[in-house]
């Protein structure tokens, strides 16, 4: 064994590297969820629009920040959305040395087009409706046995969107409701260029706020079979990207770090 990991010094040394630049370390994705928003607390759909956090938003993301002190950061990142920036600033305003926060437009919550701002009921009831589901209560049901999954129920909600919404007659489709391919796409390319930039740093953790469907739709994309669920705000879904360029779901809607954080 000593002979190995000398041979491998020495071609380390001859690359005109060390042995740390050898390899690149893991990178650790601690991606969350905003703290909770006006527009949730009364039911609105909220893609691309926004709105602030509530002081019980506020509290969830300070209590987050807590109890990732413990850790250190090499890198913060957000969407450009203020309920997002607002939940990374308010994690890491305790934090002894907190990164510089940079924000990504691809980290965006899913866009509801005619929707925006309209009653969730609204929006969902729509959707069950396209998805062949009598209710909305019908289709969150099915989502959480398993029987549609994120996906699913996006490209229904794009689809009724391109239909018109019967609670807002005269009203056409903006035709910016996006598909769950394009949500997807954009998730994976934003973290796939963030954890890069940190594998370049020498790898290490790195928080990311996001939002519920988009970050949802991320984790299905790399693979996670697991039951599906509603993430809550400020709960942690762990990524780690390894130095072979791939992810590793190590945790999904955990609430730990919040409950440290009390």
């Amino acid at each position: 064994m000593k002979i190995v990991l000398k041979t491998l010094f020495a071609i380390a040394l001859l690359l005109g590297g060390t042995i740390s630049s050898a390899w690149a370390a893991d990178v650790m994705l601690y991606v969350t969820r905003h703290g909770k928003t006006m527009f949730n607390t009364v039911e609105r759909a909220q893609g691309w629009s926004d709105t602030p956090l509530t002081p019980a938003g506020v509290a969830v993301a300070e209590q987050l920040g807590r109890g990732l002190q413990p850790l250190t950061f090499i890198a913060a990142w957000s969407s450009d959305a203020g309920r997002a920036r607002e939940t990374a600033q308010l994690v890491m305003k305790t934090w002894k040395n907190p990164p510089l926060l940079q924000e990504k437009k691809g980290l965006r919550e899913v866009c509801f087009g005619l929707y925006e701002g309209d009653l969730n009921k609204n929006m969902i009831t729509a959707a069950a409706h396209q998805a062949g589901y009598s209710s909305d209560a019908a289709l969150m049901e099915a989502y959480s046995a398993g029987k549609i999954d994120i996906a699913g129920i996006i490209d229904a909600i794009k689809r009724a969107e391109a239909s018109g919404s019967p609670a807002l007659e005269g009203m056409k489709s903006t035709v910016q409701a996006e598909s769950a391919q394009q949500v997807a796409k954009r998730m994976v390319e934003s973290m796939t260029d963030i954890a890069r930039q940190a594998q370049q740093q020498g790898g290490g953790n790195v928080l990311v706020v996001s939002h519920g469907l988009a970050i949802s739709s991320l984790l299905q994309a790399l693979g996670d079979k697991g039951s599906n669920q509603q993430l809550k705000n400020a709960s942690v879904s762990l990524l780690r990207y390894t130095d072979s360029g791939r992810f590793v779901i190590e945790s999904v809607n955990d609430m730990r770090y919040v409950e440290r954080g009390l």
